[in-house]
């Protein structure tokens, strides 16, 4: 254990050296023996390190979303290349070079705050076993053996026995339920963050092995958590709880404000941003302009939640522009439609088209009232009623029944053509 202790030396000594600042601070306030003032100098010291890594974490984020839009070509590949591993690797390396990805980026959080996890980890195991380290001296291993989390020790384990916990002055059922406590919360916290990740920021429309990693991963590490938190001092279970929180909270701000294109998040961003803009008639935040100038950017390629949205805004007179701003639509806007195609804007005026005849006007030769010329006569228009002919009209005389044998053809015949008929010759006898 010295041997380990030394070779993180050089990171042990900086972290007690943080803790012994904050508890300066805190035990100012409630006094330098409390559980109090170890316990939020150990929680301070989570929320530093954390403030630190959130350019990592933003990394990790765009890492995250460029795999998820690699997945079909990845199975493509895994397809393809299946009876031969090498060439599937070569192909694999080769799409992420091209793409510019790293599929180490996602956990490079994790691994940035493991040499902190572990320097923790050797400070309260020194605390624990009476031995200074770091900046910690004589008088700050004393106060800290006083210090109780809800009657727990700082430097004590799960699976302490009597005599040792009696040492830290404590008790088996006292330090039992808070370290069972403590990691039950710190397990859900965990699953919690990992499922709503699942659940609402991730592109549901494509199905690949990556997503069924994740799934795996929400149930594994609650349970690696739960059986290697039985080891941990309560110091280090406050330090995991308090950064499981942390991540929770950081993932839930942005799959609220920036969520993954094509899930559900997604969804619920664009309409709350509809309302947003369809009252304001513009956009704020340059976090959502981004957004909106992405989406505009896709064209033909915007998924449903998208092209809904496009679709709201040109309901309300509204284009989003390629900047990513949104402004009122006026006779000389174009706006655009659900598949990228560009459409007259609101309030302009429409073609109108000539409206198309019917086969025995087009065979008589009449016009239509709205192509009639001004010096047409409207008692020769067809479109007379009974009503509106002259008071001095004569009425046409009878039709006459033609004789039988008669050289003409009666104009009732099925198939004739409408209106006058040339007579046909008598034949000779």
């Amino acid at each position: 254990m010295d041997t380990i202790a030394s070779f993180f030396s050089f990171i042990t000594t900086p972290v007690s050296w943080v803790i012994v600042q904050f508890h300066t601070v805190y035990g100012s306030i409630f006094g330098p023996d409390t559980g109090w003032a170890w316990g939020l100098s150990i929680v301070s010291l989570v929320v530093l390190i954390r403030i630190c890594l959130i350019p990592l974490f933003v990394k990790q984020i765009k890492a995250t979303r460029a795999m998820q839009t690699l997945q079909p070509e990845m199975k493509k590949i895994q397809e393809r290349y299946k009876n031969d591993k090498q060439r599937q690797s070569e192909e694999m390396m080769k799409l992420y070079k091209e793409s510019g990805t790293n599929p180490l980026s996602s956990c490079l959080p994790i691994l940035a705050q493991s040499p902190f996890f572990f320097a923790l980890y050797h400070v309260l195991n020194g605390i624990a076993s009476g031995k200074t380290i770091g900046v910690i001296n004589d008088s700050l291993l004393e106060s800290a053996r006083k210090a109780h989390i809800f009657g727990a020790p700082l430097a004590a384990k799960f699976k302490d026995n009597a005599d040792t916990l009696h040492a830290l002055g404590a008790t088996v059922t006292d330090v039992r339920v808070v370290t069972a406590i403590m990691i039950v919360l710190m397990s859900a916290s965990q699953f919690y963050t990992q499922r709503q990740l699942m659940t609402k920021n991730v592109d549901t429309s494509v199905k690949t092995p990556f997503m069924q990693q994740q799934k795996m991963l929400m149930y594994v590490f609650p349970i690696m958590f739960a059986v290697f938190g039985i080891n941990f001092p309560v110091g280090v279970l406050v330090y995991w709880l308090t950064t499981n929180v942390w991540t929770m909270g950081q993932q839930m701000y942005v799959i609220r404000n920036n969520p993954t294109p094509g899930s559900k998040a997604q969804a619920a961003y664009l309409e709350r941003l509809t309302g947003h803009v369809t009252h304001h008639g513009k956009i704020r935040s340059r976090s959502a302009r981004v957004i909106v100038k992405a989406i505009v950017a896709k064209g033909r390629d915007r998924n449903e939640a998208e092209r809904k949205f496009i679709n709201s805004l040109t309901k309300a007179g509204l284009v989003a522009q390629a900047d990513g701003n949104v402004v009122k639509s006026d006779s000389q806007a174009v706006a655009q439609t659900e598949d990228g195609t560009p459409t007259a804007a609101v309030g302009a005026p429409r073609r109108q088209q000539p409206k198309r005849q019917s086969k025995s006007q087009r065979q008589s030769g009449l016009k239509q009232p709205h192509e009639a010329e001004p010096d047409d006569e409207p008692a020769s228009s067809p479109s007379l009623t009974k009503s509106e002919e002259p008071q001095d009209a004569k009425p046409a005389p009878p039709k006459q029944t033609p004789k039988p044998g008669s050289g003409t053809r009666s104009k009732a015949q099925s198939g004739q053509r409408k209106g006058g008929q040339r007579p046909k010759s008598p034949s000779k006898k």
